[in-house]
């Protein structure tokens, strides 16, 4: 295809791209530079890189950046694990149950978010099934700590999240060539090793995809933890988003918070760079 062909294609696409994701991000970038508040929103005033400065030497910024990364570093591999191997155990299934059986694990990533959390919350609160089962087993009240409360979090980022990357996997897996199975069972290979030297490879692709969209999830990941945690500072779990939207909404100061914003993106870059060269060269490779 030659070239101006193919920007007349793409433009469509291409600037819905730039009106949804650059023009934003330039707008954010331009207010990151300003003191700026609900007062003299159409007078900001330029302060340079101090609000960047002020980000960075403020302890509760590093405190959400550390349970953001905990987050990433616990719930997204569970998830990818998780998923997988749900998704294999589902393939196994030939019957109608199969339909039944997925249609009850994607529940959880069908019903609204907010909702969602609620209902979750509502089984550690007084009077919910697993805080009665807590005390009947401890013989003491389930508590909401900082401890107790970040680890909910974690729990129920997995619960609501872990269908998506089922579905990708089992979808990738419906395309495995059965054929390329039979070859290596005939050849005496264990299920283990068909499971590492075919399926794994295939659905290679499809594991990289994954794990970048569920990176991004887990760092914008907001309306759960509002809701888990009610802005309650006592339970120290605010990961990035939330610090974003209690500096700019809380205490006004909303060139800070579209700092952090910028500060976020530029941390999901550098996080997805592995990911995207693995991808580009797994590309090249393919061509």
């Amino acid at each position: 295809m030659k070239r101006k062909l193919f920007f007349k294609f793409s433009a469509p696409s291409n600037l819905t791209m730039i009106t949804l994701m650059l023009i934003p991000l330039g707008v954010a970038v331009f207010l990151s530079l300003h003191f700026v508040t609900f007062v003299n929103i159409n007078t900001p005033k330029f302060v340079g890189l101090s609000n960047y400065a002020a980000i960075l030497t403020d302890p509760q910024f590093w405190q959400a950046f550390r349970f953001s990364m905990v987050i990433l570093i616990i719930a997204v591999p569970i998830q990818i694990v998780l998923g997988f191997c749900m998704a294999l155990l589902l393939d196994q299934i030939r019957s109608i149950f199969r339909g039944v059986i997925l249609a009850l694990i994607l529940l959880p990533f069908v019903v609204v978010p907010v909702v969602g959390t609620l209902m979750f919350k509502q089984l550690f609160e007084v009077g919910g099934l697993v805080a009665y089962w807590y005390r009947a087993v401890f013989n003491q009240p389930f508590l909401f700590t900082p401890t107790s409360v970040r680890v909910l979090i974690i729990i129920h980022l997995i619960w609501y999240v872990t269908p998506y990357p089922l579905v990708v996997f089992f979808a990738g897996l419906q395309g495995l060539p059965e054929s390329q199975l039979e070859a290596a069972e005939v050849d005496g290979a264990s299920r283990w090793q068909q499971l590492v030297h075919i399926v794994i490879p295939f659905l290679r692709p499809l594991l990289l995809m994954t794990s970048m969209i569920l990176i991004m999830d887990m760092y914008r990941m907001f309306d759960s933890i509002m809701v888990m945690t009610e802005q309650n500072p006592m339970y120290q779990a605010e990961n990035l988003m939330m610090y974003s939207y209690r500096v700019g909404m809380m205490v006004q100061r909303l060139g800070r918070a579209n700092a952090t914003a910028i500060l976020t993106v530029l941390g999901v870059m550098v996080v997805l760079i592995p990911f995207l060269r693995i991808t580009y060269k797994n590309q090249m490779r393919n061509e």
